[in-house]
């Protein structure tokens, strides 16, 4: 009885992953966003500062390396 229940539950378990594959394939919103670490969050919203004091600093005008570049 038990190796039967072992069967059952072993093929119970591959056809609910294969519904579950296919779901995703099918209708891609439902899949779970990938995971972020801390530290990679940390990392991305600092390049993301420093690109915005960038883009601040190019609109003001003040672009004195490349003046300073191009008179050289």
């Amino acid at each position: 009885m038990n190796r039967r229940k072992k069967v059952k539950e072993t093929l119970k378990k591959k056809a609910k992953k294969a519904n579950i594959k296919k779901d995703l394939t099918l209708n891609p919103s439902k899949k779970k966003p990938r995971y972020i670490s801390k530290a990679e969050r940390a990392k991305m919203e600092a390049e993301q500062s420093s690109a915005e004091a960038l883009t601040q600093t190019n609109t003001d005008g003040s672009e004195t390396g490349t003046t300073t570049e191009q008179s050289s």
